[in-house]
């Protein structure tokens, strides 16, 4: 068994692998919005009045990278 130190520097990385991990998971479900919203753009289904929510999803995007610079 290792010291306290060690035990308490092994739980701190499990903890930020399992934030990273959720990051990597909310980003695909972000890129996953921004196809859809674009299709539907492409598709008609949206007019540029609602640009809103394409708007938000890349600021959703960019959050989520800052870490990764």
């Amino acid at each position: 068994m290792g010291t306290l130190d060690e035990i308490l520097l092994q739980h701190e990385l499990e903890v930020m692998a399992g934030i990273l991990e959720s990051k990597a998971q909310y980003r695909k479900i972000v890129k996953a919005g921004i196809a859809k919203w674009v299709k539907d753009f492409q598709d008609g289904h949206i007019e540029i009045k609602t640009v809103d929510d394409l708007k938000k999803l890349i600021e959703i995007d960019i959050e989520l990278q800052k870490d990764e610079l």
